[in-house]
């Protein structure tokens, strides 16, 4: 048998280097977050597939890595030949775990709850540059609170944080673009698209910044729908404009379509939020925003830098989801940190910066005695407790070569012993 010594297609190893960087955004993550009462809970890495395929997770349920079931189970699965071989898979998100861990632990746990999770993800995607089969997903949810004090709360400190962590490479600017499912709905519902018919709708439109209208446009007609219908529907959206105002978009949809109270709501988020962004970061309302999840039922938001072709943060309202798994519907929203995506952007700018400080080496040769040995092991140990990064390891024999290796990860004192 033939090993293979590269990861699988869409995983990555780390090198100490890589570490470094992650545990560093890492620690500005759960710190930005901390301050805003956020606590970190953790899920199992492996979920029921009925929950993992109850039409919660768009189009990532495409994309599971499922997990076949074991012995007696299996056999039977297969005498059946019903095709039902699995039953777990692996998380694609961390949205639905925590929807099962609330109803779960709900009596444990405060209301409103401001949860924080971070852990590993896995889809079954085509691999590109800051997209993987494996990733790590940092996420924050407000559970329970039916105000728009959640967003404001999640889209600040969300802000917040990222303003923190891109200052150390010198950005400054990014938006957050909103919008809200129900805004959404009531564009095709006036258009005369019917309610079953959204979803489908939304999916196409989701397209927009890959195909353009005209792209959606032949994607609806393809799926079937009435030409005069898809062009209603397209037209509210050519007449958009940059910086076009809630109340300039929603003027021409029925009061029975789409409530004031939706469009109040998403003014006051941008209202309230608009005053806690640092210099630079912008909210602006983006009726085209769709997010891919079908659990959505409330506002919606993403977060974009200029100059990059993906979102780096995105997330919104699912007030319905976590009834689904207890029969009462509990209010929740939340944030979905792209932690991969962050890290790409920081790593050509930060590598240097995340080397060590302040290391030294002792390289041991193999004719030196015991006494000397535990010597330098001691002189080691005192410096560690002043905060120095030492390591004591014995010499190669192309020591130059290990030199070179140490010094790319910062150190920068070495001291040859021989004997």
């Amino acid at each position: 048998m033939k090993f293979i010594k590269t990861p699988v297609k869409g995983m990555c190893d780390m090198l100490p280097s890589d570490m470094r960087l992650r545990e560093h955004v890492l620690s500005m993550i759960k710190a930005t977050y901390a301050t805003y009462g956020f606590m970190q809970i953790e899920t199992p890495v492996m979920e029921h597939i009925e929950n993992l395929t109850s039409k919660q997770g768009g189009d990532n349920e495409k994309l599971i890595f499922k997990v076949m079931k074991r012995g007696a189970d299996l056999q039977r699965a297969i005498e059946k030949g019903t095709g039902e071989y699995a039953d777990n898979g692996l998380r694609y998100d961390l949205t639905v775990p925590l929807a099962r861990y609330y109803a779960c632990n709900r009596e444990k746990l405060p209301t409103p709850f401001k949860a924080m999770q971070i852990g590993n993800v896995w889809r079954a995607d085509n691999p590109q540059k800051g997209r993987f089969r494996q990733f790590t997903q940092c996420d924050i949810d407000i559970l329970g609170d039916e105000s728009s004090l959640a967003e404001i709360e999640l889209i600040t400190a969300t802000a917040s944080m990222l303003s923190k962590i891109f200052a150390e490479i010198g950005v400054t600017d990014f938006t957050v673009h909103i919008n809200d499912r129900q805004m959404l709905s009531a564009v095709a519902l006036a258009a005369g698209f019917e309610e079953e018919q959204i979803g489908s709708v939304l999916i196409s439109l989701d397209k927009f910044d890959k195909i353009g209208l005209d792209g959606i446009r032949a994607d609806l007609l393809q799926n079937g729908y009435a030409e005069e219908t898809v062009d209603k529907y397209l037209a509210v959206y050519r007449e958009v404009k940059e910086g076009v105002s809630i109340e300039a978009f929603c003027r021409d949809i029925p009061q029975d379509v789409l409530p004031a109270r939706v469009r109040e709501n998403l003014a006051e988020i941008i209202d309230c939020v608009k005053p806690m962004l640092a210099p630079g970061v912008k909210i602006v309302f983006d009726p085209t925003l769709v997010r891919g999840m079908g659990y959505y039922t409330g506002p919606i938001f993403e977060v974009t830098i200029d100059g990059y072709n993906f979102s780096i943060a995105g997330g919104g309202r699912y007030d319905k989801m976590i009834g689904k798994f207890s029969g009462q519907n509990v209010a929740a929203s939340g944030f979905s940190i792209g932690f991969e995506r962050i890290v790409t952007i920081l790593k050509d700018h930060m590598q240097e910066s995340m080397k060590l400080k302040n290391a030294s080496a002792y390289l041991i040769g193999n004719r030196v005695s015991r006494e000397r040995k535990t010597e330098i092991i001691a002189k080691a140990m005192q410096m560690r407790q002043s905060g120095a990064t030492v390591t004591v390891l014995p010499m190669s024999k192309n020591v130059g070569h290990q030199i070179e290796l140490l010094e790319a990860e910062g150190f920068t004192q070495f001291e040859k012993i021989y004997e």
